[in-house]
């Protein structure tokens, strides 16, 4: 695939998003649904998920198939017209569950019991790292899940060039370990080219807050 002469460079404006998804260059989409999310998936009972950073929604159906309350937010108008157009194919009830939202602002409609990641963390420079994990920790109460893909480079100090933007295993414990406790980190074997040997399974819980 070739990439398009695109005028935006900056991941932190909607418009960078807006230009690649118009064009249909989306090579970080899977286009489909990897193994380890859907075995999540099946073998958790239901739980209310937000999905941060959606481009195409894939995992939209499923969950609702299995009956997860979900929200799928982009702040892209492009990104939320592709996945409308994506899972309208399945059933025009599943566009409900989009919206065009600032994932820092927004607020679902329903507690949750998960979040899934699945290339946010990575679209977004480190500078945001910080804020994404401690908007993560605000928004999932005690006992609830993070849960998704982390893109792991032991050389991602060395590479800050993206998006992708890789994490070093030890700086993803460094932002999480103060609210979370890892209860599972897997090899990924399905990964697209983009993230081929890079990516770890890995489902995080929210503890208690420590002033509670």
């Amino acid at each position: 695939m070739s990439t398009p002469n695109f005028s935006c460079r900056d991941p932190l404006l909607a418009k960078f998003w807006d230009e690649r998804f118009g064009e249909q260059f989306t090579p970080w989409d899977k286009g489909g649904l990897p193994a380890q999310m859907q075995a999540f998936v099946t073998s958790h009972a239901p739980m209310a998920t937000l999905i941060p950073g959606c481009g195409n929604a894939h995992e939209v159906a499923l969950l609702a198939e299995h009956g997860w309350p979900v929200r799928a937010i982009d702040f892209s108008e492009q990104a939320i017209a592709s996945a409308q157009q994506n899972l309208q194919k399945i059933s025009p009830s599943l566009g409900e569950m989009l919206v065009q939202a600032d994932f820092f602002t927004y607020t679902p409609p329903f507690t949750l019991g998960c979040i899934y990641e699945r290339a946010f963390l990575c679209a977004l420079p480190q500078k945001l790292w910080p804020q994404v994990a401690a908007r993560w920790a605000q928004l999932l109460p005690a006992q609830a899940l993070l849960a998704g893909y982390f893109f792991i480079d032991a050389d991602a100090e060395q590479k800050p060039k993206g998006p992708p933007f890789c994490i070093t295993q030890q700086r993803l414990d460094e932002l999480l370990s103060k609210n979370f406790v890892c209860l599972e980190n897997s090899a990924v074997t399905d990964s697209i080219a983009v993230f081929a040997g890079k990516e770890r399974w890995q489902v995080w819980q929210r503890q208690r807050d420590i002033s509670s």
